[in-house]
């Protein structure tokens, strides 16, 4: 550890080195271990050379799982070298995303020809006509880097696609051929497949791993220990990825990918149209009791026809002189993909029970209504797959309300009375019937002992920062940005001279905010939407009296060491919305056993997101600022010392003039 240290010129860690020394103790016992480790900590080393020196001591396989691709890049580029140079030997080390993630060769030659014009386009961006639109300049791009990369992989390719761009470039793995792919042999995807399968570390996503989890092919390589980073966030993951829907148009979009394979789908294109037009009627609610006796029927009638056009494709397809026959494989492949997704999705939603939740949501584009199901827990599926016989390491620098983890564990299937404490040596892998957690089905299943460890942080919190809780104020409501709010952000950011990330619970606030600001402010201030989000967060890290307003994509990841963050507002409690479907029905599901779904999963939501919010402001030894929380309820509520034991430990106070006073000596100095 001090070498890999010593390498990025730091210094020894405590934390680091309690966290290093619990994770290789962990994967030599064969024990499942929650690690919170603090920002700065640098946990990424912390368990990435015990696993490596495991690996190479006593041979075996383990896989990385990381919340989002960019902290894959993050590791591939940065952490791993560093690692697998500190361990010594010959290690490999492999990435691992999903199919779409890469290029299909096959595709861009033409074998899925379901958008003639994509292969109309020459190497100059121009078609036929000697004119481009930008769809087809970003296609004859894509091509000319596909002949060149040796990945495939869309992160490589800069700078990025548009997402449709990328759809008309790569294939799901219901789409691929497979070993009837003309191309397999130069696929990106099965090159990155087959390098991890001879990888001693992979780092994938939570996405794949979901994937993993639930279904029976092998998606991720076999492996002996699994590691998972940014460990809050993977319920959730998990629950989106596992998440279904289907969408008024699914049905017309299936019909015309069956058509251009050369069957028409008359019966289930006859679907299409009753079941948008329930979706319209029932508008935008969750569907606590199942899905109404209409639209029950209409899912089953485009179940129904996407069968019979299954039975009706494959029918022409073996007849050796139909027009379905000499159409290409892809094509064909594409057409059955949609078709196949289109039953599993409706049997899904005619099957859905007391452990699922069902929803209706406008689509993106429009008001049109999506019908949507996911599970009501993924609990006992983390349980079942990620705690089996292998030692599992979760961390994260917010995994546990002060030393509490029972949050976390509930989430993931573990049982709170079952973390170890003191010496353990003999309980890895004891169960008990009487601890047993049960499924909302109503089935049980043993539940393993696991240990939970808070390594700390390496920044003295209360001498490098203020906790402000702004009690004098009105608390806020859902109407808006009260003004009195403004007056307590003009009063600080003007105290700060800038340097402020401030932290809305919508983007109607964040805009209100900014837009007064601006009219009382001399700084620089920019809000989420005005440009792309890493273009605002390159200029709040290099302009250091710039603001930068914005929503829940600046909660988390954005990290802007020194002078340029020295002020983070938050503005209200970040609770989830009351109408939000999943969250709704697992915290009436905890009432009626007999808890509070309120406790359990609003606050346990807004404490992990504030915890998120407030590290944003120290990222390093040498930082200073506050953090300044526009909600007086963290105050006078029972529920907010649950909220303000998630905060980092800084120096508490609800005196806006001191607080003002320090920011302003921190701005002369």
């Amino acid at each position: 550890m001090d070498r890999a240290v010593a390498s990025i010129g730091g210094h020894p860690r405590p934390g680091q080195l309690a966290m290093a020394d619990a994770v290789a103790a962990a994967i030599a016992d064969r024990r499942h271990l929650l690690v919170q480790a603090g920002t700065g900590t640098g946990k990424s080393l912390g368990y990435l050379i015990p696993a490596l020196r495991h690996v190479r001591s006593h041979g075996g396989s383990v896989i990385v799982a990381t919340a989002t691709l960019a902290l894959q890049r993050q590791l591939m580029a940065a952490d791993l070298p560093v690692a697998v140079d500190a361990v010594g030997g010959s290690l490999h080390t492999a990435v691992l995303k999903g199919r779409t993630n890469y290029a299909c060769l096959h595709k861009l030659a033409g074998g899925y020809a379901e958008v003639p014009m994509l292969f109309e386009v020459d190497d100059a961006g121009a078609g036929h006509g000697g004119a481009s639109s930008p769809l087809e300049t970003q296609m004859a791009r894509i091509r000319r880097w596909a002949d060149q990369t040796e990945t495939g992989d869309v992160d490589d390719l800069r700078p990025g696609p548009s997402p449709r761009a990328w759809r008309l470039a790569s294939v799901s793995a219901r789409e691929c051929l497979g070993a009837r792919c003309p191309l397999v042999e130069e696929c990106f995807a099965e090159r990155a497949k087959s390098n991890a399968e001879r990888a001693d570390l992979v780092v994938t996503n939570h996405t794949l791993l979901a994937l993993h989890m639930a279904t029976d092919r092998a998606v991720l390589p076999e492996f002996d220990m699994v590691i998972i980073d940014e460990a809050h966030e993977l319920a959730d993951r998990i629950t989106s990825a596992l998440t279904v829907t289907l969408a008024g148009t699914s049905a017309e979009r299936a019909v015309r990918a069956t058509a251009q394979a050369g069957f028409d789908a008359d019966t289930l294109a006859a679907t299409a149209e009753p079941l948008r037009q329930r979706l319209d009627a029932i508008g935008e609610r969750r569907l606590a009791g199942g899905p109404p006796e209409d639209l029950a029927a209409a899912v089953s009638a485009v179940r129904e026809g996407a069968r019979e056009a299954v039975r009706g494709l494959d029918a022409i397809t073996r007849a050796s002189d139909t027009a379905a026959a000499k159409t290409s494989d892809g094509v064909r492949q594409f057409a059955q993909a949609r078709l196949v997704e289109l039953i599993e999705v409706t049997d899904a939603i005619g099957g859905c029970g007391s452990a699922d939740v069902l929803w209706t949501a406008p689509t993106a584009d429009d008001d049109a209504q999506d019908l949507h199901l996911a599970p009501l827990s993924v609990a006992g599926m983390i349980r079942g797959t990620v705690f089996g016989d292998k030692p599992a390491i979760l961390t994260s620098a917010t995994l546990s309300l002060g030393d509490d983890f029972a949050a976390i564990a509930h989430a993931c299937g573990l049982d709170p009375e079952r973390r170890e404490t003191g010496d353990s040596a003999d309980l890895g892998a004891e169960t008990a019937d009487d601890d047993a957690v049960g499924e909302p089905d109503g089935t049980e299943e043993m539940t393993p002992v696991w240990r939970g460890l808070d390594v700390g942080s390496p920044f003295d919190y209360r001498a490098q920062g203020i906790a402000y809780v702004a009690s004098h104020i009105p608390p806020p409501t859902r109407e808006g940005t009260p003004d009195e709010q403004i007056d307590v952000m003009e009063r600080l950011i003007g105290a700060a001279g800038g340097g402020t990330l401030g932290l809305f619970t919508s983007r109607a606030r964040a805009e209100r905010a900014a837009g007064a600001l601006r009219e009382r402010l001399d700084v620089p201030i920019l809000v989420q939407g005005s440009e792309t989000l890493s273009v605002l967060v390159d200029r709040f890290r290099d302009e250091p009296d710039t603001c930068l307003l914005g929503t829940f994509s600046l909660w988390q990841g954005v990290d802007a060491p020194g002078a340029t963050c020295r002020l983070v507002i938050i503005d209200r409690i970040p609770f989830p919305r009351p109408d939000d479907p999943i969250r709704s029905a697992r915290s009436e599901a905890i009432d009626q056993a007999g808890g509070s779904g309120f406790m359990a999963v609003s606050v346990a939501a807004a404490a992990l997101m504030l915890a998120q919010g407030a590290g944003r402001l120290i990222r390093g030894t040498n930082d200073r600022g506050v953090v300044a929380i526009l909600d007086p309820r963290l105050i006078t509520k029972r529920y907010g010392v649950a909220l303000r034991r998630a905060l980092p430990p800084l120096w508490p106070t609800t005196d806006l003039e001191l607080t003002c006073g320090a920011l302003e000596r921190l701005r002369r100095r």
